[in-house]
């Protein structure tokens, strides 16, 4: 058995006592987390919770006035966000070109980063049944503050009813304001059997992500679909015009502008992200096997795009496949699916008729495969998801790592 979590975001109703009263706690709460930040940027960059709040716990409660449970709670925060950014530093190492062109790879700790980690956005973490509780079972939920508990209520969609039927224990939620509204983002968790079974499989399902089609499908009846990205670019394009106009003006309110700009493209860019991925565990149900290409070691250097324009190379380095990744992840956990990654080499280059891999037999300029060996031609984002299903199939008949490359021709 494995969990399934998913965080639910609920916005929440008080009058403006309680409004106040969450202000004064949230803005005590990050000037807490923002002393934290700091000593643990001047000494050593310390992440171990025991350490820290030995050394710290009193001063806090001194300073700011937060209750027990909130201090312990600032402090999680805080060394939480560390260590994310620690995982991003390491996934992202320094990149340079030695002196006979080879490209050299050094790992980034928490010691590149010239600045302590700063909580800007009015927040609280507040733990199950001890800062929040729901009353009574009904619409709404008891919360507490630096001064007293607050009684407020919550919008609850329909698509939210089966988070509350008992199945799903809820944890720490964390206390947001955005536009002057309050919200509640409570993580919800449900046990699910992440045993799939790949012996018989109701779907293989190969998934070729790109720019000019967001996906590519093809999968065990011969079904192949594809998913336009041409207005997604459009768009992208759009955003990226406007914040070069604010950049160069750089006043105060060109700044404010771009940061509304980025925050309202990066949620339209995930709710096409979970869309897509909606559609496809949607569209193939329970057991499936979705297989994709694995971009953990994949970049897009300058070597290799010194043909595209900048608005070209942004865009490649700017889209969000691991997003769509995650999201269909997760997603497929509710139907007995599985997401599989598999060796991105030569999924792209391979005739899947035949088996010959060779590289010019991709034409860029027209869309198309065309094999010089047995003459199969077809659109070349649906050859690379042709080779994803037939990696697919070959996982389902045993091959724990299936990949191409034993007759690669140059």
């Amino acid at each position: 058995m494995a969990e399934y979590v998913k965080t639910i975001k609920l916005h929440i109703h008080t009058d403006d006592a309680g409004r106040l009263l969450f202000k004064e706690m949230t803005d005590c709460y990050a000037d807490a987390c923002n002393y934290i930040s700091k000593y643990v940027f001047d000494n050593g960059f310390i992440l171990n919770f025991m350490k820290l709040q030995e050394k710290l716990y009193s001063d806090i409660r001194d300073s700011f006035g937060l209750k027990s449970q909130f201090t312990i709670s600032a402090l999680k925060t805080v060394t939480a966000r560390y260590k994310t950014v620690k995982e991003q530093l390491f996934q992202h190492p320094y990149k340079y070109q030695d002196e006979s062109g080879k490209w050299c790879y050094i790992t980034k700790t928490l010691e590149w980063i010239t600045k302590p980690v700063v909580f800007k956005r009015p927040q609280a973490d507040l733990v199950r049944n001890r800062d929040y509780s729901f009353v009574n079972d009904s619409n709404t939920i008891s919360v507490n503050t630096l001064k007293k508990r607050v009684k407020v209520t919550f919008d609850k969609p329909e698509c939210f009813d089966h988070y509350f039927d008992g199945t799903w224990s809820f944890g720490t939620a964390k206390l947001v304001c955005l536009n002057n509204e309050w919200y509640l983002h409570i993580p919800a968790t449900k046990e699910y059997d992440d045993t799939f079974s790949k012996d018989k499989p109701s779907h293989v399902v190969g998934i070729d992500r790109g720019l000019r089609f967001l996906m590519t499908t093809y999968d065990e009846k011969g079904n192949t679909g594809f998913y336009s990205g041409k207005e997604i670019l459009k768009k992208r394009t759009s955003f990226l015009k406007v914040r070069a106009e604010l950049q160069s003006k750089g006043t105060k309110s060109a700044k404010r502008k771009l940061k509304a700009i980025s925050g309202r493209e990066n949620r339209w860019m995930t709710d096409v992200n979970h869309r897509l991925s909606k559609t496809l565990v949607k569209r193939y149900g329970r057991n499936t096997l979705f297989v994709i290409e694995d971009l953990t070691d994949v970049s897009f250097d300058d070597k290799n795009l010194n043909t595209w324009n900048k608005a070209q190379n942004c865009e490649l380095r700017s889209w969000a496949f691991y997003q769509l990744e995650q999201f269909l992840s997760y997603k497929v956990k509710e139907t007995d699916s599985f997401v599989l990654k598999v060796d991105a080499s030569y999924t792209s280059q391979r005739c899947p008729k035949c088996g010959r891999i060779h590289k010019l037999n991709r034409h860029h300029d027209i869309h198309e495969y065309i094999c010089d060996a047995c003459g199969y031609h077809s659109n070349d984002d649906r050859i690379g998801a042709m080779n994803l299903y037939e990696l697919g199939t070959m996982y389902v008949s045993g091959d724990t790592n299936p990949r191409f490359g034993s007759r690669k021709i140059d």
